[in-house]
């Protein structure tokens, strides 16, 4: 317990003196936030207070310090996320590499791969892009289609991909492709990196009701991957696919607690406060503060179900909950930052852009299994009611 003492009093320290004043303030919309990359540019401030943190291995406080990372105990990352909430201090990096791929890597990842990818991931170099859905492949994953062909010293992959989220951005993409046509579905699936910086590769984005473009079509062209580049087996992917399945739940149910600005204060600045110090309208209250203990309890499961895994519990169907309340209480919260914001929630195109953050949300019950499906895996795996 000393040991942990000393360390939060160190991370404190530290923090007060490293984090920007400007990542101090809260995210005002999605724009503000960092996703790294050899495409991303840095403001000034994000750029420094991601190198800091870089340098650090606390982008990644609990992956090894041979992959970039911190090499923190969980008790030790817990206390870093404590400390950071203090002082409201931004996340340094988000990514899929950091949610989703490196997590893959490091349970399947053979240690070359580990040492070529993990690193520059924790760096914010290199920014990546997730190959699993197709137009005929979305909820019924398995079903997919892109072809994969040996042809001697590497791979050649032929297909086309659909909401890869950002991969106009991306630099590398992980792919699930199909490396065995005569196999059951979910076999003959194999699970490989893909540097998209190449000839073969192309994007086109899809754009939203939002008016906005987050999600991409990708097409694969006789682009070349390495053979090195094959995570875990060959015809085996579909077991990566799962394994970091549960961790995308888990990162898109985190939309829902936190980030942006509380609500109390969005709703304080479009309505104000009556002579009690209170919001002027009592059921805009109400709302507000349902909204905001709903928030706070999401928070401290996340955090519960994160010990839990860490400790050796692992996720497993858990992540399906935490993608289904996660991203429906997402929905809610930017309905009800539009009710707060008034008139001016309407405003297209303006300094906070309500409107395309809310008509975004309605994507968050759709990708990485739509809310359907998970509560279809949450009825089967954690409640085990009887098929219909």
């Amino acid at each position: 317990m000393a040991d942990l003492e000393a360390f939060r009093q160190e991370a404190r320290e530290w923090l007060e003196a490293n984090c920007p004043d400007e990542m101090r303030q809260p995210m005002q919309s999605e724009a503000d936030a960092v996703w790294g990359g050899k495409k991303f540019k840095f403001s000034e401030p994000q750029k420094l207070w991601l190198d800091r943190m870089a340098e650090k291995g606390w982008t990644v406080p609990e992956w090894p310090t041979e992959y970039g990372g911190g090499g923190l105990s969980k008790e030790e990352a817990k206390i870093l996320r404590e400390e950071m909430r203090r002082i409201n201090a931004r996340v340094p990096l988000q990514s899929f590499g950091i949610w989703m791929l490196g997590p893959a890597l490091l349970k399947y990842g053979t240690h070359e791969q580990k040492l070529e990818h993990l690193p520059p991931i924790a760096r914010g170099e290199i920014r990546w892009a997730q190959g699993y859905s197709e137009p005929n492949a979305g909820s019924d994953l398995a079903s997919l289609m892109t072809k994969c062909e040996d042809k001697g010293d590497h791979y050649i992959v032929n297909g086309q991909k659909i909401w890869t989220s950002y991969a106009d951005k991306a630099d590398w993409i992980f792919v699930l492709v199909r490396t065995d046509f005569e196999a059951s579905k979910h076999n003959g699936i194999s699970f490989i990196l893909v540097d998209m910086d190449q000839p073969g590769v192309t994007t086109k984005p899809i754009k939203l009701i939002s008016g906005a473009s987050p999600f991409c079509e990708t097409f694969f062209d006789d682009a070349r991957a390495e053979k090195h580049n094959l995570v875990g087996e060959l015809n085996r992917g579909w077991d990566v696919a799962k394994y970091l399945l549960t961790h995308e739940r888990e990162m898109i149910g985190g939309m829902g607690s936190g980030g942006m600005r509380p609500m109390g204060d969005v709703a304080v600045q479009q309505v104000g406060l009556n002579e009690a110090s209170q919001l002027a309208d009592p059921f805009l209250r109400a709302d507000v503060a349902r909204a905001e203990i709903d928030g706070m309890a999401f928070m401290f499961t996340m955090e519960r179900v994160a010990d839990e895994a860490k400790a050796g519990q692992g996720t497993g169907a858990n992540s399906s909950v935490l993608k289904y309340y996660g991203t429906e209480f997402n929905k809610r919260r930017l309905e009800l930052m539009m009710d707060s914001s008034g008139s001016e929630g309407l405003e297209w195109g303006g300094e906070e852009d309500v409107a395309r953050g809310w008509l975004r949300s309605k994507g968050n019950s759709i990708e990485g299994g739509t809310s359907e499906v998970q509560l279809n895996i949450i009825a089967k795996r954690i409640l085990q009611l009887p098929s219909a």
